[in-house]
């Protein structure tokens, strides 16, 4: 281990060490509310929960922990659970009524923005204190303002976020907008979002699907395809049609994914590695064979993997920990390698907001390639074939980053453990 990461680690387990014992001396058992577990369709929204569970499992050990879920379907539930049994579930509208007067604190959890209904209903309802963990500060260019799916922030969300005791945002520029629209919590900063601390596995199912795949550990990369914007209307039985998102992601779904194949090429022609394509959402498989699958050259599609069914954050997770990292237009598989050391490379549009941006704040600037800049998309390919080349050095910067928001879940926990009533 270098001596900074030695370092660094030393560093953690102070901080650790400090909030368990500060708990510890505290007789009074803390009760955190956790609003979390947004949708299930993509693995990304599922890892914010269990990301946010094993940061408070680590550094409160003792806290009793509630979740108040929008959606754990597809055995999401019972994946939580298997890993956090001591867990508590609302399932029901009197099980939330039973949280809101039971728990002592709300903690906000990982987002692309705020849900300031349910916040509002917590300060309503209880008066009692808040916390956001990591989110987003939606802000669009005009001409998609229209067509995303998460609204631009405004003074209503200024106004919740001003009451919260503390705002930790997921990245900087959100967290510089929020400060511009008059966002004065008492605390306000960058905190990573809590998917980094995802530690769900399983080891079995992904060893057997990379031995049907014909892909050994260290020797291949995955790919990761994703339209401009998420068409739900394919993924969720209630979302309808639209137009619009639709005739947007058919006007650049080939200027988004013509460098990904390039990079897949040149890797699978200039080095041993193999390369997969895996979905991070249930709309990606069907995604990766229409715009890189069918569409490389004969050569290189015979080192190339497919997944041809959705899966859940902990095999996807136990997948890319035998990768030697991974590259492609979605965000929080890449968060979840930086989590574990995985080299890994964001490709963002204007359409995804600013989360993207956070790889610069965690010092991988030259791992992030905004889409909207050509420059930018010209250089993304050799980005990945470097990594491929190198994967020790990739390894190494990965590592980097991940000691550093090691360190920062750590100091917010702290902030967490002094605004917790006493």
């Amino acid at each position: 281990m270098q001596r900074r990461q030695f370092l660094q680690a030393g560093l953690c387990a102070a901080l650790a060490a400090g909030v368990r014992a500060a708990v510890a001396a505290d007789k009074r058992t803390p009760k955190i509310l956790i609003r979390s577990a947004w949708q299930t369709v993509n693995i990304g929204d599922i890892a914010h929960t269990p990301g946010l569970l094993a940061i408070l499992e680590k550094y409160l050990p003792e806290a009793e922990l509630t979740l108040w879920p929008r959606n754990v379907d597809m055995g999401v539930d019972q994946l939580i659970l298997r890993r956090f049994p001591k867990l508590k579930i609302t399932r029901t509208d009197e099980d939330r009524v039973a949280a809101f007067r039971e728990c002592d604190f709300l903690l906000h959890g990982s987002a692309a923005s705020l849900s300031e209904g349910d916040v509002r209903k917590w300060i309503k309802e209880t008066g009692k204190p808040f916390g956001i963990y990591g989110v987003g500060v939606p802000q669009y260019p005009e001409a998609v303002v229209k067509l995303v799916v998460s609204p631009p922030s405004g003074p209503s969300t200024i106004e919740v976020l001003n009451q919260a005791k503390f705002v930790f945002f997921r990245d900087s520029v959100s967290m510089r907008r929020a400060q511009e629209l008059g966002c004065r919590a008492p605390i306000m900063e960058y905190g990573p979002d809590a998917a980094f601390a995802t530690d769900l596995t399983n080891d079995a199912a992904a060893e057997a699907f990379l031995k049907s795949a014909g892909l050994e550990a260290g020797k291949f990369l995955c790919c990761i395809p994703r339209l401009r914007i998420s068409p739900y209307w394919k993924m969720k039985p209630n979302v309808e049609f639209h137009p619009g998102r639709h005739a947007r992601n058919e006007e650049m779904k080939e200027h988004d994914h013509r460098p990904l194949r390039e990079a897949i090429t040149r890797i699978v022609r200039e080095t041993e590695m193999k390369v997969l394509l895996c979905p991070e959402d249930s709309s990606h498989m069907e995604l990766g064979r229409e715009m890189l699958l069918e569409k490389l050259p004969a050569d290189v599609v015979k080192r190339v993997a497919w997944r041809k069914d959705y899966w859940l954050t902990d095999e996807a997770r136990s997948v890319y920990a035998r990768s030697a990292g991974l590259f492609g237009n979605e965000m929080h598989s890449p968060i979840m390698c930086i989590g574990m050391g995985v080299p890994a490379i964001v490709c963002r549009w204007a359409e995804q907001t600013t989360k993207g941006t956070m790889w610069r704040d965690i010092g991988l600037a030259d791992w992030v390639f905004d889409f909207d800049v050509e420059a930018e998309v010209a250089r993304m390919p050799e980005a990945a074939v470097q990594m491929a080349k190198d994967p020790a050095a990739a390894k190494a910067k990965a590592e980097q980053a991940r000691a550093f928001v090691a360190k920062r879940q750590a100091e917010t926990m702290q902030t967490l453990r002094a605004s917790l009533p006493k």
